[in-house]
């Protein structure tokens, strides 16, 4: 059996580019793997299949309490697949729901989380969600964040974007990587080399680069186009969009930007998010400083 490492991150954070980027290192093919493929590498902690073992009940029609009362050996079965290292994607915050934990960590070796500027994430959480960018912004201020159950996936739990960056990061610890999706973006070969040497793997330079260079959005985008992707939701016409940084002082009014800040500044803080030009926005009696 294998132990698990969580892929995991809130919404519209670069999980995707992540689970991509693994896949093409470990298949080492010399062409791109298909995105449509990296199920097949990384499990998804929401696929609602793997409660069929413990219950009759159709996946859409279990409870909460149900989904909870499965939860933690449907995670620890998730071990079986692979002999090592087992990759499980998550959109959960870190912690517990309805008084049942979210994840078992009798059975997890570590996590790899990817924290976005939330001024850019809202604007791909819009369109990625049918909704406007004013409920995007009060959704990823909402601690009841989350899917619904249906047939293919569990609920996820999201809670608020400061909840799910501080449940994940709040505790450092050898077996926890945190990466920002904007090192990614500037400093690609440096980053992922970060992520070889977190999983103690030492990949030829030649590979590394190959794996980076088949993941780029670029390359997942155009395979988008061609193919599909499986996981787009029917709310968005497209998953990969544009894959930016500092989208915000284009898309965002002034209003919007404070709005977020000042509900999200302690976590933005910690992270370098809060733009200088918009310090006026953090509360004057709050320690942003403070995780």
């Amino acid at each position: 059996m294998g132990a698990l490492i969580w892929l995991a991150s809130y919404p519209k954070s670069g999980n995707t580019w992540m689970r991509s980027f693994l896949h093409n290192l470990f298949r080492n093919s010399h062409k791109p793997v298909s995105v449509n493929e990296i199920d097949d590498f990384c499990l998804s902690g929401s696929a609602a299949g793997w409660y069929r073992k413990y219950t009759a009940t159709p996946p859409e029609q279990l409870s909460e309490e149900e989904i909870a009362r499965y939860r933690m050996q449907v995670q620890r079965d998730f071990t079986t697949v692979f002999p090592d290292s087992v990759f499980v994607k998550t959109h959960d915050y870190l912690g517990e729901y309805m008084g049942a934990p979210l994840q078992n960590m009798e059975v997890t070796a570590g996590a790899i989380y990817i924290v976005r500027n939330p001024l850019d994430v809202v604007i791909s959480m819009a369109p990625h969600f049918g909704i406007s960018l004013e409920e995007a912004i009060v959704l990823m201020a909402s601690e009841d964040a989350s899917t619904t159950t249906h047939e293919r996936h569990v609920a996820e739990h999201y809670g608020s974007w400061s909840t799910h960056v501080r449940t994940w990061t709040r505790r450092p610890s050898p077996g926890l990587l945190v990466m920002r999706y904007e090192d990614m973006l500037d400093k690609p070969k440096k980053s992922f080399k970060t992520v070889t040497n977190f999983l103690g793997l030492k990949p030829s330079p030649e590979r590394l680069e190959r794996a980076i260079r088949f993941s780029s959005f670029k390359v997942l985008k155009a395979q988008e186009e061609k193919e599909g992707f499986k996981e787009r939701p029917k709310t968005s016409q497209s998953f990969f969009r544009e894959g930016k940084r500092d989208q915000w002082r284009e898309k965002l009014t002034p209003d919007q930007v404070r709005q977020i800040i000042s509900v999200h500044h302690e976590q933005m803080d910690r992270f370098g998010y809060i733009p200088e030009d918009y310090r006026d926005a953090v509360p004057a009696s709050s320690s942003a400083a403070t995780a």
